[in-house]
């Protein structure tokens, strides 16, 4: 007899539950998260707010990811979490409101929402679906983001429009590959902390969403 086929399926079934409840858990945070980012997003748009800028958003944005890292294993790692999503909401309020003043701006924003939620949804879907080992792509995803982030910095500086509307378009590329391999290290295992798991899933839909505006505000826009 096989003594060992029990033991097995337990820890099978077991493996399945906690996958389960990993993924419960990012998403109900990640919904919550994206909520209060919304919030912190209308009232900077209700109060018109100027953009901090980049240093301040850069040094917000890795100080709070800094602090969200090092508390991921407490409570308070929740509420570093919420700190970090609504200061993005907060910068993201002045670069819809700039949108919003464009020709067709209303347009712009719904379609930038619309497909950045087909997107995650759909990558998502096929991820927990199939099942499949993304992992692989965890190198070329980490060279490929520097590399996207250290160009859209020189546009920036350097006023290279043409530029940036590429590291637009290879961010929606490599947000896109981040979304398949998020999901994928939560169901094989690669991932076990949902606080890390949702930023990271956070992270992709705020940039996802910011350069498809920026795509659809270029070719669509009056600018």
């Amino acid at each position: 007899m096989n003594y060992d086929a029990q033991p097995t399926v337990v820890r099978s079934q077991g493996s399945v539950l906690a996958t389960n409840k990993l993924l419960r858990s990012t998403y109900i945070l990640l919904a919550m998260t994206l909520v209060f980012s919304a919030l912190t997003a209308g009232v900077s748009m209700a109060y018109n707010l100027p953009h901090p800028g980049m240093i301040i958003t850069l040094v917000g944005y890795f100080g709070l990811l800094y602090l969200t890292t090092k508390l991921r294993n407490s409570v308070w790692g929740i509420a570093s979490v919420f700190a970090l999503t609504g200061f993005m909401g907060l910068t993201l309020g002045p670069i819809i409101n700039y949108y919003l003043q464009m020709n067709g701006g209303s347009e712009i924003v719904m379609q930038a929402l619309g497909g950045t939620g087909i997107i995650f949804f759909a990558l998502s879907a096929y991820a927990i679906k199939s099942e499949k080992d993304f992992s692989f792509m965890g190198g070329f995803l980490m060279v490929g983001i520097l590399v996207a982030f250290l160009a859209g910095l020189g546009a920036f500086f350097f006023e290279m429009p043409g530029l940036s509307l590429a590291v637009s378009a290879m961010f929606v590329l490599l947000m896109s590959g981040l979304i398949l391999y998020q999901t994928s290290e939560i169901i094989n295992g690669g991932e076990t902390n949902y606080i890390m798991a949702t930023v990271t899933l956070y992270v992709t839909i705020y940039n996802l969403f910011t350069s498809l505006l920026h795509l659809l505000g270029a070719f669509g826009g009056d600018d």
